[in-house]
């Protein structure tokens, strides 16, 4: 049985949404832009948190001066989709560290990878040392990506 969790308000929404622009706001800050007060926005980001809308706070690191430059996306179609193939995969993605997302996708393959390496030598590197190293893998598709247009992890709120 499913928790409900309680609406959120157009002070709740506020909050996410300056949240959602600079994590590092100070409580006072965070209070004067939703008219409140300290203790009363301190109240709900704990509830926000708790209720699990808040996931929790990170820098966005540039990764081009970190070493990261390229980014890959790609598609993988697996040998077999059985339960235990499906959690090796899935397992094995977890400890790489170049694999920033992997989404179980519908249509005509299995997952969409994200992967950030130096360049296009380290993505080829990567390419026959772990990606068709991964348990299962039966086909690939790699999309490099030439200019990264938008980048967001903002979530539009009602």
């Amino acid at each position: 049985m499913s928790e409900t969790l309680p609406e959120l308000d157009r002070i709740d929404l506020k909050i996410l949404n300056c949240l959602q622009e600079d994590g590092r706001v100070s409580n006072l800050k965070l209070a004067e832009s939703v008219a409140l007060s300290p203790t009363a926005v301190l109240a709900r980001v704990q509830r926000l948190t708790k209720d699990g809308y808040i996931l929790g706070y990170e820098a966005r690191l540039n990764p081009l001066k970190l070493g990261a430059g390229l980014m890959v996306f790609v598609e993988l179609l697996l040998d077999r989709t059985t339960p235990n193939v499906f959690e090796a995969f899935k397992a094995a993605v977890q400890v790489r560290p170049e694999i920033l997302e992997c989404h179980m996708v519908a249509g005509g393959f299995d997952y969409l990878l994200k992967t950030r390496m130096a360049d296009m030598e380290a993505y080829r590197e990567f390419a026959g040392t772990v990606l068709w190293q991964l348990p299962g893998v039966r086909e690939t598709r790699t999309y490099a990506v030439m200019e990264e247009v938008k980048n967001t992890t903002h979530l539009p709120l009602r």
